[in-house]
């Protein structure tokens, strides 16, 4: 929390060491608004000139919150004071400013959790009505389609068991072609088209960092090639490989025999921004699309160390 007195008439700003240190400006008796305004995030600026200049008018405390950038870091700054220049003494309104960036993050956090839990129950829904469509093609009695329709479950239920952290001390999570094996068992057909899901990738460890976030972008492509793609149709094949150059590891996802595929105008959907998110962030990578006539093939370029991490 740092101290601040705004003097009305030459916009001078007087502000406690701390004040300063907030900033990310060295210390001194005074200092102007536009001085302080060069700091605030661009997309703020404007905001914050037309608020400071409305609690001249307003009586009553009030409080407003934006953005700083430091050294390159980014800081929510929130200015709280007391408005309304009637009977002002020296010509000068006091306030303070806190740094309520953990505050503002934690906010962002629990709204890309909201986000987050909003759209895997959309896609569990999905999937389930997918799959029992695709089960009822491939039996022929009713017994037949609720014993295959629970495997096929009860196998998406451990999938999904991996698309969160495990608890510490549990060492590595799994092999890699173990790993992608689990989560893709749910969309294989039990049938007389079995198989048509092949996992070909060199033998590697993933660690309990990377599990989750490569658990969540398997299971972001799986539904939608459920959905859209390839697993969508009983004659479509899914081939998923690595290849490794160096620190890199390739890890391709190859769709076949499913319907035609239009080019999305733009992957801009909350699943397609969690993906690259976490491909990103996680493992210092990045993902590419190729929708060719044959169908989706995508090649996500992973850091090796990430992912055994």
């Amino acid at each position: 929390m740092a101290l601040w007195a705004w003097n009305v008439d030459d916009d001078r700003f007087t502000m406690d060491e701390r004040g300063f240190e907030l900033w990310g400006l060295p210390w001194s008796e005074k200092v102007t608004f536009e001085a302080l305004a060069v700091h605030i995030h661009p997309a703020d600026r404007d905001r914050v000139r037309a608020g400071f200049a409305a609690t001249r008018a307003i009586m009553g405390s009030y409080e407003t919150d934006f953005r700083i950038v430091v050294d390159g870091d980014v800081r929510w700054i929130a200015a709280r004071g007391q408005g309304e220049d009637v009977g002002i003494v020296g010509r000068t309104m006091f306030g303070i400013f806190l740094d309520v960036t953990g505050r503002k993050q934690a906010e962002e956090g629990h709204e890309l959790l909201a986000g987050e839990m909003s759209h895997r129950v959309k896609n569990l829904l999905a999937i389930a009505a997918a799959l029992t469509a695709i089960t009822s093609r491939s039996t022929a009695t009713t017994t037949d389609m609720a014993r295959e329709l629970t495997q096929r479950l009860t196998a998406l239920g451990r999938a999904h068991e991996l698309v969160r952290p495990l608890p510490d001390g549990q060492g590595n999570a799994a092999l890699l072609g173990d790993l992608l094996s689990v989560l893709l068992a749910p969309y294989d057909d039990l049938g007389a088209f079995s198989g048509r899901i092949r996992v070909a990738v060199e033998r590697m460890g993933v660690g309990e960092a990377a599990a989750t976030s490569l658990a969540l972008v398997v299971h972001e492509l799986a539904t939608n090639s459920l959905k859209y793609g390839a697993l969508s149709v009983e004659s479509g094949t899914l081939d998923v490989s690595t290849t490794s150059m160096g620190r890199e590891v390739s890890l391709v996802w190859m769709e076949r025999g499913g319907p035609l595929v239009e080019v999305p105008p733009e992957p801009t959907g909350f699943g397609s921004k969690l993906v690259a998110r976490s491909v990103s962030r996680q493992f210092d990578g990045s993902i590419e699309y190729d929708w060719s006539e044959g169908g989706l093939i995508a090649t996500l370029r992973l850091n090796r160390e990430r992912l055994i991490s």
